[in-house]
C-alpha cells in the first residue's frame, strides 16, 4: 500500500500494527489455527509487506489474512472476498482516527470467528460476480464485485457456486 501524497501525519497509524499483533497472537493463543507468516506483495508493483495469516483446523472456518503495510497500516482478508484496508486512506480530510479503525478491525475478526462470514459467487449476464456479507455485535455489512472468468471457475470449484457461510472458528481445549 503506498501512501497517499495527500495523507498527513501517518505516524499516528503505527499504533494498528500493534493493535494487529497482539490481537494475532490472542487469537493463535485461544482457537485452534494455523499460524504462518511470510513476505508478500499486495500487487505487482508493490514492495515487500509482512503478512500473517491465520488459517483453523478446520476448513469449513475462515481464514485471516493482515498485512503490516509501510504506511503504516493494514490490509485484513476475511475468508476469501472481503478485504479492507486500515486506514483507507489517511488524509486529513477524511479524519480516521487510529482507535476506531482497530475497533472495526476487532468488530470485523470478531464476526469472522463467530461464523458472520458468508460468500458466494453468482452469474449475471455481464459476467460473475462475487457477493459477501459479515453481521456481527454492531456489524451488518455487504459487499460484492466482479470476478475473472478465471477467478470465477477456481471458486466454483471451490464449493462457492452456492452461498459459503463460514463456521465459528474452534476454540483450544483448556488444560
Amino acid at each position: 500500500m503506498r501512501a497517499f501524497p495527500h495523507a498527513t501525519d501517518t505516524g499516528r497509524f503505527a499504533v494498528l500494527h500493534d493493535a494487529a499483533e497482539t490481537l494475532l497472537d490472542d487469537l493463535h493463543e485461544r482457537y485452534m489455527v494455523e499460524r504462518r507468516e511470510s513476505k508478500e506483495r499486495l500487487g505487482a508493483e508493490e514492495a515487500l509487506v509482512r503478512m500473517v495469516r491465520l488459517i483453523p483446523r478446520t476448513p469449513a472456518a475462515g481464514p485471516l489474512a493482515v498485512a503490516f503495510t509501510d504506511f503504516p497500516g493494514l490490509m485484513v482478508r476475511l475468508g476469501r472476498w472481503w478485504v479492507d484496508m486500515l486506514p483507507a486512506c489517511g488524509c486529513g480530510a477524511c479524519a480516521e482516527e487510529p482507535a476506531e479503525l482497530i475497533g472495526v478491525l476487532r468488530g470485523q475478526v470478531g464476526a469472522l470467528i463467530e461464523g458472520g462470514l458468508w460468500e458466494r459467487v453468482r452469474r449475471g449476464v455481464g459476467g460473475s460476480w462475487f457477493e459477501t456479507r459479515l453481521i456481527g455485535v454492531g456489524l451488518s455489512a455487504r459487499r460484492e464485485g466482479p470476478l475473472t472468468s478465471r477467478d470465477a471457475r477456481d471458486a466454483r470449484r471451490g464449493g462457492f457456486a452456492a452461498p459459503v457461510r463460514w463456521a465459528p472458528w474452534p476454540r483450544r481445549l483448556c488444560a
